[in-house]
């Protein structure tokens, strides 16, 4: 089996979670004890996945955060996926998508190289920028459908969307390891689009500081099997003063709506 599928699978059915932790972390915003620390985001990422792995289907780390501090960001991105229970899997947030061989070395680096288990892609260049990903049979490709910013106006309404999903689909029937990501900000466009992707993973974030509404969201994104979703939050744990309970919290809150 696809090993993300089995991995988040396990995780799901074992812990009775479908929360994703998104390690968007920023140093600015992280308490002083971390700041001062040689290597700030590895020891806050630590603390974190310590506080927060009881309740985590998924690590999602943003690519951004870490590749802004250069050399030694990317150093901690890699010290932190080591940190993280191999049980647990690992979506390298990267939005890549380019030309064939661009994203064929795009795709090297994030499922060779750092081990991801799954990725974040964007679709705008078409099938060619996408399939070096899901050339990797064992590995997850979760392309952008809606996403959850108040720029989805510009482009992806009113039908575009649509197309995409439908792409992602075609995408998934043929290779089995392509879902999408949609933003609980759009609750009424998941339901029609859990129509077009019926089964695949749908990678959900827009819950918490973006807005989305939780229970919509969960009606809206559930498959056949009350599963096939990842509720992603970032900032609303990572930043909480407690952030075991705020996952345990949003764990929660999930599964009574499901």
């Amino acid at each position: 089996m696809n090993k993300f599928l089995d991995k988040i699978n396990k995780r799901i059915a074992e812990r009775k979670t479908f929360v994703c932790v998104g390690l968007d972390t920023d140093i600015a915003k992280i308490p002083a004890r971390f700041q001062k620390s040689p290597e700030p985001l590895l020891e806050f990422n630590k603390y974190i996945i310590a506080a927060t792995q009881d309740y985590a289907a998924c690590y999602k780390p943003n690519l951004a955060f870490y590749e802004m501090h250069g050399l030694s960001g990317w150093q901690a991105l890699a010290a932190t996926l080591k940190c993280i229970p191999p049980e647990i899997p690992v979506i390298l947030d990267a939005k890549r998508g380019d030309i064939g061989n661009t994203s064929q070395a795009y795709a090297q680096a994030v499922f060779a190289e750092f081990g991801a288990d799954a990725v974040t892609l964007a679709p705008y260049m078409g099938e060619d920028s996408i399939t070096p990903f899901l050339a990797y049979k064992e590995n997850y490709s979760f392309v952008l459908c809606l996403t959850s910013n108040q720029g989805s106006q510009d482009f992806q309404k009113p039908d575009l969307y649509k197309k995409v999903a439908a792409k992602i689909q075609d995408w998934h029937a043929r290779y089995g390891n392509c879902g999408a990501v949609v933003g609980a900000t759009h609750p009424q466009e998941i339901s029609g689009i859990r129509e077009i992707i019926p089964e695949a993973f749908l990678l959900i974030p827009g819950i918490g500081v973006q807005g989305g509404d939780l229970d919509s969201t969960i009606r809206a994104a559930q498959n056949t099997q009350n599963s096939g979703f990842i509720i992603n939050s970032s900032r609303g744990i990572i930043y909480a003063e407690n952030p075991r309970i705020e996952a345990e919290k949003l764990r929660d809150a999930i599964n009574q709506l499901i």
